[in-house]
This record gives structure tokens, sequence and C-alpha cells, in this order.
């Protein structure tokens, strides 16, 4: 069955980096849409990034030019690169895939499969 498996998260000072991974498993990799969402508590899950089949990329306003998504297909792995970390991107990190395209890249109801996350927290 489909799995996917997040790792890369942990605790940084605002101005930071980290990079997120996703592993994928239990399906070919490539011909899907994959995106990262993040939920911190008390708010809801919202779109960060997105990456579709065809290569093209979305992201939420409020990471733009910060954060940056990528895949490589040969690993099954999709990835978080964020940079110039804000306290305000403190919150659970989830990468999902869509059932195959994602019209509606940021989204969370174009995603059928979703990660158990990781942890980002970023300190002032």
């Amino acid at each position: 069955q489909v799995q996917l498996v997040e790792s890369g998260g942990g605790s940084v000072q605002a101005g930071g980096s980290l990079r997120l991974s996703c592993a994928a498993s239990g399906y070919t990799y490539s011909g899907y849409c994959m995106g990262w969402f993040r939920q911190a508590p008390g708010k809801e899950r919202e779109g960060v990034a997105a990456i579709d089949s065809d290569g093209s990329t979305s992201y939420a306003d409020s990471v733009k030019g910060r954060f940056t998504i990528s895949q490589d297909n040969a690993k099954n792995t999709l990835y978080l690169q964020m940079n110039s970390l804000k306290p305000e991107d403190t919150a659970m990190y989830y990468c999902a895939r869509a059932w195959v395209r994602c019209p509606a890249p940021l989204s969370a109801y174009e995603y059928w499969y979703w990660g158990q996350g990781t942890q980002v927290t970023v300190s002032s």
C-alpha cells in the first residue's frame, strides 16, 4: 500500500534552515502530484507547496521565496527546503499524494494519501 514517511523536522532559530524529506513507497513514484502541508495547534491544515506530475510547482504566498519543493524520482523522495524560517512556520508538516494530478495543488481535498508528519519548531 502507499506509504509516505516524513523526516528532517526539528528545532531551529529564526533565520535558520531545514530540509524535510518524504520517502514514498508502495507505488511507482513518478506521475503523481505531491504536496507539503502544515498544521499549527488550533489552526487548519494549510497547503505549503506542491509539485505536479508535469513538474510545475505551487507555493503558498507566506513561503514564496523561502521554501523550495523538489523531488528525486530515482530515490522516490519528495523534499522541502525551508530557508529564512520564521516562528510562524512552526507546525507539524505533512507530505501527501494526490490521486493523480492536482488542479488545486494547495487544497487538502486533492490529496488521498498522507504521511504521519514531522514537527518543525522555530524559535525567535
